[in-house]
C-alpha cells in the first residue's frame, strides 16, 4: 500500500507534463538538477524496551544527493530527491550494534520566489518513501528493523544563480521517518526507533 501511494503520487506529477509543457516559455528548459552534499541529523526517538532501554540511535553522517526538478511555470516545480542505498549505522548505549541500509527517495512539490534576481528562495513539500534493507545485521543477527517507512517531508531553500545555467544550492529538509526494532529469535517488538532526520545540505544548481 505504502509503494503504491508513492507511485500514484509520482504518477500524479507526471500526469502534468502536458500542462508545463505549454506553461513553459519557449525560451526556457524546464529542467534543474542539483548534486548536493547532506549532512543526516538524526532526531533518534525512542520507545520501548529493548530501544530505550538499550538507548539504540541512529549515527549521523554524510551522504551524496542528486535532485531533478521539472518547472510546470516559473514558480512551480517538482522535485525528485534521489541516492543510492546509504549504509547507516547504528549504536546501543554508545557502543556499535550493527549497520542497516536505507534507500530514501523523496517527491516534492516546491513554490519558488522569482522577485529577488539572483537570489531564488523556495518552500516544498511531499513525501518520503525509505526501503530498508540488510535489516538483520544489529547484534549479530539478534535484532532486526521494518522494511521500509513511509512519511511527509518538508524543505526550505534557495538557489544563488551565477549566471543563466550555474548556481550555489543551499537547502533544509525534514522528514518524518521511523522503524520497529524486533527480536529475531522470537518476533517481539523491542520498541520504535523514530529517525526523522534534519536535512542541511548545500550544493551545485544546473538550469538546463
Amino acid at each position: 500500500m505504502r509503494i503504491k501511494t508513492l507511485v500514484a503520487a509520482m504518477a500524479a506529477v507526471a500526469s502534468l507534463a502536458p500542462i508545463a509543457a505549454q506553461a513553459q516559455s519557449s525560451s526556457e528548459n524546464p529542467w534543474m538538477v542539483r548534486v548536493r552534499a547532506v549532512d543526516l541529523l538524526w532526531s533518534n526517538g525512542q520507545s520501548g524496551s529493548v530501544v530505550q532501554g538499550a538507548n539504540v540511535k541512529a549515527k549521523d553522517q554524510v551522504i551524496p544527493e542528486l535532485d531533478i526538478s521539472y518547472f510546470f511555470t516559473k514558480n512551480i516545480a517538482a522535485e525528485l530527491v534521489l541516492t543510492y542505498p546509504q549504509t547507516i549505522q547504528i549504536d546501543a548505549g554508545g557502543d556499535k550494534l550493527g549497520t542497516i541500509k536505507a534507500l530514501p527517495p523523496s517527491l516534492l512539490l516546491q513554490y519558488h520566489f522569482t522577485d529577488f534576481g539572483a537570489f531564488k528562495p523556495y518552500v516544498g513539500a511531499g513525501v518520503n518513501y525509505t526501503i530498508f534493507s540488510s535489516r538483520n545485521n544489529l547484534g549479530n543477527g539478534a535484532y532486526s528493523v521494518d522494511n521500509s517507512s513511509f512519511g511527509a517531508v518538508g524543505q526550505v531553500g534557495m538557489d544563488y544563480m551565477f549566471d543563466k545555467n550555474w548556481g550555489l544550492n543551499v537547502d533544509l529538509k525534514y522528514a518524518t521517518m521511523s522503524t520497529n526494532v524486533t527480536t529475531t529469535a522470537t518476533g517481539a517488538n523491542g520498541g520504535k526507533l523514530t529517525l526523522n532526520p534534519w536535512m542541511p545540505a548545500v550544493g551545485v544548481t544546473y538550469k538546463f
